[in-house]
C-alpha cells in the first residue's frame, strides 16, 4: 500500500488553479459625525434648522423612514415581511432568491428585532429648553434587512437600523464579485461553491482578485444609497453626513484546486494528523507576524471540527482565525478572517483594506510553508521505494536494497549523516572504523567488502 503524499509531492506540478482572494466581507457603516450628542445636537439644530434638538425629533426621523419603507416595498413589488424568532435569515433568503430571480434590484426586504445601542435624552436645567444626549441605552429597534443583487457583486445585502445614528451593515463576497467581472469580460470558468474549479483566464482571474479594493466597496455603497429608501437623504450626505466603512469581518483565502483529488483529501488527513500542535504560542509564531510571549494577550490553540465527514484545520491567534479545509473534494482552501484588525495594529477603517488583504495572504502562505517543514521530516513514498527496492546502476549493475532496521544499515546512515560536515570528506576506512564501533564490532570485522556492498546500495 502506497504511503500518502506529502505536502510538497501534491502541491508541485499537481495544482490546476491557484487564486488569492478576498472572500465574504462584513463591513460596518457609520456616520462619523452623529456618534456622540453634540453632534446629533448639531445634526438635528443647525443642519436640520430645528429650534430645539427634542427627543421627539428622533421619533419623527424613525418614523418617516418605516413609513418610507413600507411605501418603497409595494410600489416596487418588493416583498416585505418580519422575519421570526431565531429563523435562519441565510434559509430564507436561500429560498426567496430562488423564488424571485431579478438583476441589479433588491430582492426582498426583512425586518427583525435587534440589539442596538441608541440615544438617551436628558433635559438640562434652566432656559432656553435644552437636551443633552448620551448613547448608552440599550434597545431593541427594527432593523430592516435590503437583500440585493447587484449587478457587480451578485448576492449580497444592507442591513440599517431604525434608531439614530442609523447605524448599517454591508454583506458583500469577493468570490462572487469576481464571477461577475469574468462574466462581463467574456471569460469562461467553472464555478465552485463560493470559488472557481477552473478559469480559461487564470492570469487575468488573479489580476482581478488584486485590484479589488476600497473603491470598489464605495461605489457599492454610493450606489444603493441613491436607489434606498434609507434614514439620510441625499442633502444630508452632501453636508458631510455620509456613511464610512469599517471592517467587522474580513476573510482572505487562497484556493488550490488539484488534479489528484483522491490525493489530496489523504494529503490534508495527513496535515491534520502532523499540525495538531500549531496553536502553542511556540509555533503559532512561526504563521503570524507577531512574537509571542507569556504576557501576550488572547487564547493560542488549534481545533480540528468535522462537518459529517468533512474534517477542517483551525488556528487561534487572538480574534483571528485560520482556517484550512479540503473543498467540495477538489481543492485545498486555507482562508484567514479578522474579526479585529487591531490584533495586529491596523485600523478598522476601510481605507486600510489593501495591508490587511496582504497580511492575509502572508499568513495563509506562512501556514502551507509551515506544513511543508513539517511533512518534510518524513519521507515521500516514492524516496522510500527508491531506497529499499532492488535498482540497476547506470552501468548496468545490479544493486540490492536497504533494508530499513537492519542494524548495519542503520549505523551506515548515520553516519553519512556527518559527511557534510567533514571538510576533507571520508575515506572507506575511517567510514568503516565508524560503522564498527556503532555496531559494537572491531575494524577487522567490518571488511572493506562489506563497506563497498553497502555504499553500492545507496547507488
Amino acid at each position: 500500500m502506497n504511503a500518502p503524499p506529502n505536502i510538497r509531492d501534491l502541491l508541485e506540478g499537481h495544482v490546476t488553479l491557484q487564486l488569492q482572494s478576498l472572500d465574504r466581507l462584513y463591513l460596518n457603516g457609520y456616520v462619523a459625525p452623529l456618534q456622540h450628542g453634540a453632534g446629533l445636537v448639531r445634526f438635528l439644530s443647525q443642519h436640520r434648522g430645528n429650534p430645539i434638538a427634542s427627543p421627539a425629533l428622533l421619533g419623527h426621523l424613525t418614523g418617516q423612514f418605516v413609513a418610507n419603507v413600507r411605501d418603497f416595498a409595494p410600489n416596487h413589488h418588493i416583498p416585505l415581511f418580519p422575519f421570526r424568532h431565531q429563523e435562519s435569515k441565510d434559509q430564507r433568503a436561500h429560498q426567496l432568491r430562488h423564488q424571485r430571480a431579478v438583476r441589479d434590484a433588491v430582492v426582498f426586504i426583512g425586518v427583525a428585532q435587534e440589539k442596538a445601542y441608541a440615544f438617551s435624552a436628558r433635559r438640562l436645567p434652566g432656559k432656553p429648553v435644552r437636551f443633552e444626549f448620551n448613547r448608552n441605552k440599550s434597545v431593541i429597534p427594527n432593523y430592516y434587512y435590503f437583500y440585493l443583487d447587484d449587478s457587480q457583486w451578485g448576492e449580497s445585502f444592507l442591513k440599517v437600523c431604525s434608531y439614530a445614528p442609523w447605524g448599517l451593515k454591508l454583506y458583500l463576497n469577493g468570490h462572487e464579485w469576481l464571477k461577475r467581472q469574468l462574466a462581463q469580460e467574456g471569460i469562461g470558468f467553472e464555478a465552485l461553491d463560493n470559488g472557481f474549479l477552473s478559469s480559461q483566464d487564470p492570469k487575468r482571474l488573479q489580476e482581478l482578485a488584486d485590484s479589488l479594493g476600497p473603491s470598489q466597496l464605495q461605489s457599492f455603497l454610493a450606489k444603493w444609497q441613491d436607489r434606498l429608501p434609507l434614514p439620510l437623504s441625499a442633502s444630508d450626505r452632501a453636508a458631510g453626513y455620509d456613511y464610512k466603512l469599517s471592517v467587522r469581518q474580513l476573510e482572505v483565502s487562497l484556493t488550490q484546486i488539484m488534479d489528484r483529488p483522491v490525493a489530496g483529501r489523504q494529503f490534508f488527513e495527513e496535515v491534520i494528523r502532523d499540525n495538531l500542535d500549531l496553536g502553542r504560542p511556540d509555533r503559532v509564531q512561526l504563521i503570524f507576524p507577531r512574537k509571542i510571549i507569556r504576557t501576550t494577550p488572547g487564547t493560542f490553540r488549534t481545533r480540528i471540527l468535522r462537518e459529517g465527514v468533512h474534517p477542517s484545520l483551525h488556528v487561534s491567534y487572538k480574534h483571528f482565525d485560520l482556517k484550512q479545509y479540503y473543498k467540495e473534494g477538489r481543492g485545498l482552501r486555507t482562508e484567514g478572517t479578522f474579526h479585529d484588525p487591531g490584533d495586529f495594529g491596523v485600523n478598522k477603517g476601510i481605507e486600510n483594506l489593501p495591508s490587511l488583504k496582504e497580511l492575509g495572504h502572508q499568513i495563509n502562505q506562512r501556514l502551507l510553508e509551515v506544513e511543508r517543514v513539517s511533512q518534510n521530516c518524513g519521507l515521500s513514498a516514492g524516496s522510500i521505494q527508491r531506497v529499499v527496492q532492488p535498482t540497476v546502476t547506470k552501468d548496468g549493475q545490479r544493486a540490492p536494497g536497504l533494508k530499513f532496521g537492519d542494524p548495519r544499515v542503520m549505523a551506515l546512515m548515520l553516519v553519512l549523516c556527518q559527511f557534510r560536515s567533514v571538510i576533507e570528506g571520508m575515506r572507506n576506512r575511517e567510514l568503516r572504523r565508524q560503522v564498527a564501533s556503532l555496531l559494537g564490532v572491531s575494524v577487522e570485522q567490518h571488511s572493506s567488502g562489506q563497506a563497498s556492498y553497502d555504499l553500492r546500495r545507496l547507488v
